[in-house]
């Protein structure tokens, strides 16, 4: 009798080994027990053999398909990471999202390569905060560009005062940074192998580009290193590209990596709209930008306020910081000349003088204010409603940002790009940097104080040669044309330096 329905042919199944036969026992009065018994046995004997093939065969495709995961994991660098993205996850998405996704993905459209001869590989090592780095990254793409190299993701500063450990990913979507300029230059997250060894083998050459050089000297001295070395390496990039006198497409492609290539990381913008919607549901908001820390006054040497102790605690930082080159510091003459953050007292003040609403609410986009509570009396009291992203935030929300000065300032700068109004009391990078964006977004209003004129006006309010009506009127038309708007960029050809700064008016890149 064959064990397999399905097939008449039992002598055939037999052979491929996938029927098991059994004999003897049936009906008719023949064979002995003897004979019986031995086809029991035949057939148990068959049964078990069919069974450990059956497991083999189970066991061997078991084997088979893991060694192929395993090639296919190992292998493909490439491949790999693709077909692990294309697994399900633990989690899976309500349909209606997954389709919102799904509608965004295919909205997106991608510029097409550049094709262009290859002239090397520049590394870029920023210095300085996150806006100082911000300027250098987007001039270093245009330099990038007009010598027809290959970028590498630049380097962020991690020795500087902050001692911040975050890298380009932590502060900025590199994917979008690289995907959304790849018509204008090809930019690579590391160097390819062969060269990375060269770099670790020290077959590199690495320099400081000149400050506020034209874009020839890149050419002139820039790219001939490049073309010798295969692999240039430059170790500080603030201001190292001129504002004016520039080609316009360089100046247009400065824009573009500014306001539309650096992006946050997503946590840095959800974060950054939470707190927005958070202040929007009480009505408009006021960003002041009051840059009076510690590290700030010990080294412009401003001391306006302080008491005995904090200027003497300020000088120990000063001195105990050698690349900072300034150490004798007159704080009466330099507050004089405008060269001093405005102190907390002195902001209040002015303020007040321009008519802002008492009501409003001010969020403070600063890290921890010197002299603390007894400093910001003066400015709560006229302004009852400040806040601080640490009041609106839970620590579990502020806590991924900790410790990371960078990520602090990039989610500050979300909220100060959407505020009603902006305030800056110190021209810093930070200062500039918001003022040339709010620019780009349709000139929001930015209030841009003239120190020196104010701390005059002020000086003499204090001393009873003004009345406040005088005082009020004077400040609002010193100030009646430093709000934003559409102008022309202030420069001084044999002094680049004090040039008005290109991301804080880059009028080129404006409507008006």
């Amino acid at each position: 009798m064959c064990c397999c329905g399905l097939v008449e042919n039992c002598e055939e199944l037999n052979e491929m080994g996938g029927c098991v036969i059994f004999s003897g026992g049936g009906g008719g009065g023949g064979g002995g027990g003897g004979e019986g018994s031995k086809g029991d046995k035949s057939s148990l004997m068959v049964l078990s053999q069919a069974k450990m093939i059956l497991w083999m065969t189970r066991g061997m495709t078991t084997l088979l398909i893991w060694i192929c995961v395993v090639q296919l994991l190992t292998v493909g660098e490439v491949w790999g990471p693709r077909l692990l993205k294309t697994w399900p996850s633990c989690y899976t998405p309500p349909q209606s999202n997954l389709h919102a996704s799904s509608l965004m993905e295919s909205r997106v459209f991608l510029p097409p390569k550049r094709a262009y001869k290859n002239n090397g590989y520049l590394m870029v090592s920023c210095n300085g905060g996150l806006n100082q780095m911000r300027g250098a990254i987007c001039d270093m793409v245009a330099v990038a560009r007009y010598l027809n190299v290959t970028l590498i993701v630049p380097e962020l500063d991690k020795s500087s005062f902050w001692a911040d450990p975050s890298d380009f990913e932590d502060i900025f979507d590199v994917d979008h940074f690289i995907k959304s300029l790849r018509d204008e230059v090809r930019i690579l997250k590391e160097l390819p192998p062969r060269l990375k060894r060269r770099v670790e083998l020290g077959k590199f050459h690495s320099l400081a580009p000149i400050s506020w050089s034209d874009i020839s000297y890149y050419h002139h001295q820039i790219l001939p290193l490049i073309r010798r070395y295969k692999v240039v390496h430059l170790n500080r990039t603030d201001a190292r590209l001129a504002n004016n006198g520039l080609p316009l497409e360089i100046q247009k492609l400065r824009c573009r990596v500014n306001f539309s290539g650096l992006r946050f990381t997503s946590q840095i913008e959800e974060l950054g709209r939470k707190v927005v919607n958070i202040l929007r549901k009480n009505g408009p908001f006021l960003v002041l930008h009051l840059r009076y820390e510690m590290d700030m006054l010990a080294f412009s040497g401003c001391t306006q306020g302080c008491n005995g102790d904090e200027i003497e605690e300020l000088t120990r930082m000063r001195y105990a910081y050698p690349w900072w080159k300034e150490k004798e510091i007159d704080s009466d003459f330099k507050r004089k000349e405008g060269l001093c953050p405005m102190t907390p007292e002195e902001t209040a003040l002015i303020l007040r003088a321009l008519s802002i609403d008492r009501r409003i609410q001010i969020y403070i986009a600063a890290g921890e204010i010197y002299g603390g509570e007894r400093r910001m009396a003066s400015l709560a009291t006229e302004f009852p409603n400040l806040v601080r992203k640490e009041m609106l935030l839970d620590r579990m929300e502020l806590g991924f940002f900790q410790n990371h000065s960078s990520q602090m300032a990039a989610l500050d700068y979300y909220v100060s790009l959407e505020s009603d109004i902006f305030v800056p009391t110190y021209d810093g990078n930070m200062a500039r940097v918001v003022e040339g964006h709010r620019r780009y977004l349709g000139f929001k209003k930015t209030i841009r104080f003239d120190r020196k004129v104010l701390i005059d006006l002020i000086d003499r309010y204090n001393e009873g040669l003004l009345s406040w009506d005088e005082f009020s009127n004077t400040v609002k038309e010193v100030h009646a044309d430093r709000m934003g708007r559409p102008t022309r960029r202030v420069t001084i050809s044999d002094r680049p330096k004090e040039e008005e700064y290109f991301y804080a008016n880059p009028y080129e890149c404006l409507e008006s």
